[in-house]
C-alpha cells in the first residue's frame, strides 16, 4: 500500500514527464516545416560566425604583436625530455615538428640566430 509522500511523489514525476512530453509535441509541431531552416543558418553563419572568427583572429594578431619574442628560462626537469629510444629522422634527437626557438632538447636550447 502507497502512503501519501510517495504518492504524492509519483504523481508529480507523472505530470512533470507528461507536461514535457506536451511542450516538446508542441515545438515539434510549431516546427515541423523545415522551410526556413536553411535560410536562418546561412544568416547566423554571416552575423555570427564569421564575425566571431574574424574578432578572433584579430585578438591572436594583436597577443602576437605584443608578445615578447624571447625564450623562457630552460628548467632540466626529469620527467621532460625523456629520449629512451632515438628519433627514426635526422639525429634522433629532434622531434618530428621541431621548432629550436620553441622547443629545447634535453639539454637545453639551440643556440639561436634570433
Amino acid at each position: 500500500m502507497l502512503n501519501r509522500s510517495n504518492l504524492g511523489r509519483k504523481m508529480s514525476l507523472a505530470s512533470a514527464t507528461f507536461l514535457t512530453r506536451r511542450a516538446l509535441s508542441a515545438a515539434a509541431g510549431a516546427h515541423g516545416s523545415h522551410e526556413g531552416a536553411g535560410r536562418t543558418w546561412k544568416i547566423l553563419s554571416f552575423v555570427v560566425a564569421l564575425p566571431g572568427v574574424g574578432v578572433c583572429m584579430a585578438n591572436a594578431w594583436m597577443k602576437m604583436q605584443h608578445h615578447s619574442h624571447e625564450q623562457p628560462e630552460f628548467v632540466p626537469y626529469t620527467h621532460l625530455r625523456i629520449r629512451t629510444k632515438a628519433f627514426p629522422w635526422g639525429d634522433g634527437n629532434h622531434s618530428l615538428f621541431h621548432n629550436s626557438h620553441a622547443n629545447p632538447l634535453p639539454t637545453g636550447y639551440e643556440s639561436s640566430h634570433h
